[in-house]
């Protein structure tokens, strides 16, 4: 039995969940969320946990129990307490401005980036030595592409390390040239 699978998913208080032909609903004092089940995986809901279950021991279906466990969890998890990421934008004279549900990124390009955000994401920026964005979601899949998407518009470069970087990513600096002594 998968270890990961096999662990009951505890419901907290404020959160309702429902089951619904092969869909599972979360709500929550965040938002809602909704996934469908993958075929073999049964997944049953009881007054304060819910259970996923296998019908074989194939490698698949292994795979497919332990994901959709963690799926599910994400899920309860994102309307509870939501999840965030925060990324840093380093480099002299990048700049990112807040317009409406989008963001606009300064990254030594010839034009300014336009990078509009998706429904329910939700993004601040703060200024101090460097400048911080951070994400807020309840749905740690689409919390993940975003942030992956916007790293990806100027991406941490070895030499001087400017770019965009996660908070805890750290960057393998290179020596450059050593020159003529």
């Amino acid at each position: 039995m998968s270890r990961i699978g096999r662990m009951p998913i505890k419901i907290p208080s404020g959160v309702e969940v429902s089951l619904k032909d092969r869909t599972i609903t979360v709500k929550g004092p965040k938002g809602t969320l909704e996934r469908d089940i993958p075929d073999p995986i049964e997944v049953e809901v009881s007054n304060d946990e819910i259970l996923c279950k296998r019908p074989s021991d194939d490698r698949r279906i292994r795979a497919l129990h332990g994901l959709t466990r963690a799926l599910i969890n994400n899920m309860v998890v994102g309307v509870s307490q939501g999840f965030t990421k925060e990324l840093l934008v380093i480099g002299v004279g990048y700049k990112v401005e807040e317009k409406g549900q989008n963001l606009v990124f300064h990254l030594g390009y010839s034009h300014p980036i336009e990078f509009p955000l998706p429904k329910g994401i939700k993004a601040t920026v703060e200024r101090q030595k460097e400048i911080k964005v951070r994400l807020e979601g309840t749905d740690k899949e689409v919390l993940g592409l975003v942030a992956s998407k916007i790293r990806s518009l100027r991406p941490p470069e070895p030499y001087k390390g400017k770019g965009i970087q996660y908070v805890d990513e750290t960057i393998i600096r290179k020596a450059g040239k050593a020159g003529a002594k």
